[in-house]
């Protein structure tokens, strides 16, 4: 009789998930980038001062204003971001500058700013001052 066989199978040995993960590119590593990290942190303030706040937000501006920030710290020479990446006064200046030119301080302007005016009762750190003044200017 005739054994009727797969006509991969002469070419390829493996099963065919085996053949697919051995031609995929190895996952990315972590990126040990200070920018790249200095641009998750940011993003991680934004999520937090939304959610502290119990506002949406304004998802186009949040990326925006990461890409503003990635923006503005590549312009630096290297001494400076080694700098900004090292100290948190200029880490906040840098994210403070990319919320105001992201356009983040023009959204839900009229809430954030009646919030910000009982600031004791809101629950975030005082590093967020340096988003919340922008409202309260």
């Amino acid at each position: 009789m005739f054994q009727l066989l797969d006509p991969l199978s002469a070419c390829h040995p493996d099963p065919p998930y085996r053949i697919i993960r051995s031609t995929m590119p190895a996952p990315p590593h972590p990126s040990t980038d200070p920018l790249q990290g200095l641009c998750r942190e940011f993003r991680a303030h934004l999520e937090t001062f939304y959610a502290q706040l119990k506002l949406a937000p304004p998802y186009e501006s949040v990326e925006k204003a990461v890409r503003a920030l990635t923006t503005a710290l590549h312009a630096l020479p290297k001494e400076e971001q080694a700098r900004v990446a090292a100290d948190p006064h200029l880490t906040w200046q840098q994210f403070r500058q990319a919320f105001e030119s992201s356009g983040l301080s023009k959204k839900h302007r009229g809430i954030i700013a009646a919030l910000a005016r009982d600031r004791a009762g809101m629950n975030l750190p005082a590093e967020y001052d340096h988003f919340l003044n922008l409202f309260t200017s």
